[in-house]
């Protein structure tokens, strides 16, 4: 699925270095503004411990795990919606991602230049949630010149599009971004169709030095006081203890390094696992000795469109889906023990699959 998460941020809080560290794509870091015009786009492996373990149960020839793709945005500043620091450039790249991951600087250096001259995450993120919401009240002006048109004819549905839009036009206005709007079910359609660029999903990752990794400091406290009433996750990183993992060579390496830290997961697989959660994802697998792998679909998706993501022939032809809960594989350690055991479920077009199913398709074509 080509879903993206961006990063987004004031200049030199640490996007591009994160960026570095998750993904195999090299983005330029460096001590100035702007080092990224261009955004970066590179696919990163979910990492996923019930993978390793249907490799250790299956012997597999080959293991494929599920990716997503993160996009290094260059570094937002004041007047961006009127194009300043290109701007621009900037806010179309961020309307192309499905979600959104903004790094704000937590920790105090004075050989890393801040581009307002002091350490402020609370300040630096109402920078960034200003421009935003600047560019959406332009994007919903033009929307509601266009309706004030259409209502004057007396269309029922522009009538009360215009509505929507006028209040979640007051609402933005107020400082709020789209996305803690209360938007009801007969409203979900006008709300997607607006493309406004706050109502995207928000990870939070808090930058700090290696020794908040683990308990913060005063910036993030004061950080998640902030976002609190705005039912985001906030996770924190050491963006340069990341930078300093993802140059290890081995696996065994890492660990030790990250044991020497005292820590027990590398920060980008939190940051990895949150965004995918962010875009309402889920995995299943399918496993045999050919080939163990993971699959990415939205969470809600039924059987037959679960099948469609391997080729869409499987999904047109579906006829059912024999299904494994991955609690039950690994219990029972193989596909036949399970289907002796009469653990194996045969599920239909309206089955809707879960988290860890594991997963073999029947079809006709």
């Amino acid at each position: 699925m080509a879903l993206k998460c961006g990063i987004v941020g004031l200049p030199n809080v640490g996007k591009s270095t994160l960026f570095n560290a998750l993904s195999s794509a090299k983005a330029q870091s460096a001590n100035f503004p702007f080092c990224t015009v261009e955004p970066n786009v590179g696919t990163i492996t979910v990492p996923d411990e019930r993978l390793n373990k249907l490799e250790e149960l299956v012997s597999p020839q080959r293991v494929q795990p599920t990716t997503i793709e993160i996009v290094d945005i260059a570094g937002l500043i004041k007047g961006a919606s009127k194009g300043e620091g290109l701007g621009n450039q900037f806010l179309a790249n961020i309307r192309e991602v499905d979600a959104i991951v903004h790094v704000v600087r937590c920790f105090d250096d004075d050989n890393v230049v801040h581009v307002d001259g002091k350490v402020n995450p609370v300040g630096d993120k109402g920078v960034i949630d200003t421009e935003l919401q600047l560019k959406d009240l332009e994007t919903l002006d033009k929307r509601l010149e266009k309706l004030r048109k259409q209502s004057k004819t007396g269309d029922k549905a522009a009538l009360k599009a215009l509505d929507f839009a006028e209040r979640l036009k007051a609402h933005i206005e107020n400082g709020n971004s789209a996305r803690t709007f209360e938007v009801q079910t007969d409203e979900l359609a006008s709300f997607k169709d607006f493309m406004l660029l706050t109502a995207k999903p928000v990870l939070y990752v808090c930058n700090v030095d290696e020794t908040s990794v683990e308990s913060g400091n005063e910036h993030t406290e004061k950080f998640k006081a902030a976002v609190g009433d705005e039912d985001a996750e906030v996770i924190l990183i050491s963006a340069q203890i990341e930078a300093d993992i993802s140059e290890l060579d081995s696996y065994e390496e890492r660990m030790e390094f990250l044991s020497d830290m005292g820590l027990s997961e590398p920060g980008v697989n939190k940051v990895i696992a949150a965004c995918y959660a962010l875009l309402n994802l889920i995995t299943y697998f399918t496993a045999g000795v050919k080939e163990v792998r993971a699959w990415t679909i939205e969470k809600g998706t039924l059987a037959p469109g679960a099948a469609g993501v391997i080729h869409s022939d499987f999904e047109r032809g579906f006829i059912r889906a024999e299904v494994i809960k991955y609690n039950t594989y690994v219990e029972y350690g193989s596909e036949s023990a399970c289907r002796d055991a009469g653990k194996m479920a045969v599920e239909g077009k309206e089955y809707v699959v879960t988290d860890g199913d594991i997963m073999h398709f029947r079809h006709n074509v």
